[in-house]
């Protein structure tokens, strides 16, 4: 039996939980997910309205209720969730499924380029940043991922989200000497800080053709939607998204998985 200042310690535990805990919701992708304890997942969110969110999914291995389909990469959801003081992690309750990208023909291509737009994401993004133009950017990306065509929108990712983060040199003048670098030869090279021109190039420096710079000019002039209709075989802009890779993987410090599996596909 619990007496008076046993009942009030007990209310204002209560209180203090109430308190220390705060129900939010967002849109989200699901980024990553991995195994945590026996039956939980470790889900990273990229929520539009906290940016990078990673919490755990308590029995999502078993609950079809509350999560069902909406952990796969890239699903698009309402998350869920419960952050409590001094916890670095989440608590997060459901997801409401707006849309998956498994919902369409899967293609072991389409499965990589989808975990590509992850990883990136996921290192390039610190946690509990927003950045409404990166989510908008992804959701659009995504639909646009399809199994008969995925470099067009691949190469739309790169470069908007290099030029979002900052990591994007000057695509007209080499960096090493100011020259225009208009309809002229150009050049990068993974410890250079932007392209080069022919005099300035480096040893074992890789060509990136006019063409390829056009490209970028156009994708900065129009949505992703408005190149769907065109034919965008890998050779298109191989030496564009080579190029901003490399800034990606410069700035992460480390190689990015799912490119060297993007170089591998037939």
């Amino acid at each position: 039996m619990i007496g008076a200042r046993g009942h009030g310690r007990a209310f204002l535990f209560s209180i203090g939980v109430c308190l220390g805990s705060m129900s939010k919701q967002s849109e989200a992708l699901v980024l990553r997910t991995y195994p945590f304890h026996e039956a939980d997942l470790l889900v990273t969110l990229f929520t539009r309205a906290e940016g990078k969110v990673r919490g755990v999914a308590k029995s999502a291995k078993r609950s079809k209720r509350r999560f069902g389909g909406a952990l796969e990469p890239l699903t698009y959801v309402i998350a869920h969730w419960q952050d409590k003081e001094r916890q670095e992690l989440a608590r997060l309750d459901s997801f409401d499924i707006i849309s998956s990208p498994l919902a369409t023909e899967v293609t072991y291509a389409r499965l990589v380029a989808l975990s590509y737009v992850a990883e990136v994401i996921d290192q390039l993004l610190p946690d509990r940043e927003p950045s409404d133009s990166i989510f908008r950017l992804a959701v659009s990306v995504v639909n646009q991922l399809r199994a008969e065509t995925i470099w067009m929108p691949l190469t739309y990712f790169d470069l908007w989200i290099v030029r979002l983060i900052g990591l994007l040199p000057a695509l007209h003048e080499c960096v090493a000497c100011g020259e225009t670098l208009n309809g002229s030869r150009a050049y990068f090279h993974p410890m250079a800080d932007g392209l080069l021109c022919a005099r300035d190039k480096r040893l074992a420096s890789t060509e990136i053709s006019a063409e390829s710079r056009t490209f970028a000019a156009e994708m900065f002039r129009s949505p992703v939607e408005a190149f769907a209709g065109s034919p965008w075989p890998r050779q298109c802009g191989a030496d564009l998204r080579r190029f901003l890779a490399q800034r990606i993987e410069r700035h992460i410090e480390k190689k990015l998985i799912t490119a060297s599996m993007l170089d591998r596909l037939d």
